[in-house]
């Protein structure tokens, strides 16, 4: 076993063990996550330890990205099982502040991102999704300080609204995304598959299956918005209850009616029983 991730508490902590890395030259890398961690988050940290000497993951739950009805009272929290992921994983430090540490009294300022937070897919359904997003990692990455950070591509949308935000605030961090990680039978890992019933869950690898089949279709000339319309209907004809299926151009989430608009990203969103998936996959 590993030695333990350094815990920090409070800002104040983790930028003074910040600023003794970076006085001995070296680069820090921050993977921001709500926990609950599996195997993707921790390809995230894997990535990110190529890229810097030192890592930090924050694990903090944000209720600013939470609407009301939603799971954050619910939200799977693990934070014990989560520091020893950490460890194995050789993180050098865990930031693992409480709700008054980020949003202290009087906290009253918000960030309303645009361009893709406005595209019309998880914007859609969770109008105050994006904007939470955006205020909490504005507000992590300028707590850390970190040279990189790291993000999953399984949340396209937000990797997109994030990496705006960046740009629009002159903040120095480099954002990296990386390539979703999955189950053997193809479904994107997710904190929220507990939720799976044991039926929805052998149900729920035609999600991937289906994306994978579109893209194919749209790459032998198939024209992408007829293709995504009939991959949502095999889906909700498979008992999925489909929020969107969409053909996007994948730099900016603009709709896109032909290949030559590409490159190309299939995202999804769809409900199986109680549990709400979302995946995405390059054309």
């Amino acid at each position: 076993m590993s030695d333990a991730p350094q815990i920090f508490r409070d800002i104040a902590s983790m930028r003074h063990a910040v600023a003794q890395w970076r006085a001995a030259g070296e680069k820090i890398a921050l993977v921001p996550t709500m926990g609950a961690l599996h195997a993707g988050h921790i390809s995230l940290v894997e990535a990110a330890r190529k890229k810097a000497r030192r890592t930090i993951v924050s694990i903090f739950v944000n209720p600013t990205q939470f609407a009301a009805g939603e799971d954050f009272s619910a939200y799977p929290r693990t934070f014990d099982a989560d520091l020893a992921k950490l460890a194995e994983a050789r993180a050098d430090g865990c930031f693992a502040p409480q709700a008054r540490e980020i949003y202290p009294e009087g906290f009253s300022t918000k960030v309303t991102p645009g361009g893709p937070a406005l595209a019309g897919l998880e914007d859609r359904f969770r109008p105050d999704h994006f904007p939470g997003v955006a205020l909490v990692v504005a507000k992590l990455l300028n707590q850390a300080q970190a040279d990189f950070a790291f993000f999953g591509e399984k949340d396209f949308q937000q990797l997109a609204v994030i990496r705006r935000i960046v740009a629009d605030l002159d903040i120095p961090t480099r954002i990296f995304g990386v390539e979703t990680l999955r189950e053997a039978d193809g479904l994107a890992l997710s904190s929220r598959n507990i939720y799976l019933e044991a039926e929805e869950r052998a149900q729920a690898p035609l999600l991937a299956r289906i994306l994978n089949e579109t893209a194919a279709a749209i790459r032998s000339g198939a024209a992408p918005e007829e293709a995504a319309a009939q991959a949502s209907a095999k889906l909700g004809s498979a008992g999925f209850a489909v929020d969107y299926l969409e053909a996007r151009q994948a730099e900016t989430l603009a709709p896109i009616a032909s290949r030559e608009e590409g490159p190309i990203r299939l995202l999804v969103a769809a409900r199986l029983g109680k549990t709400r998936l979302i995946d995405n996959i390059l054309v």
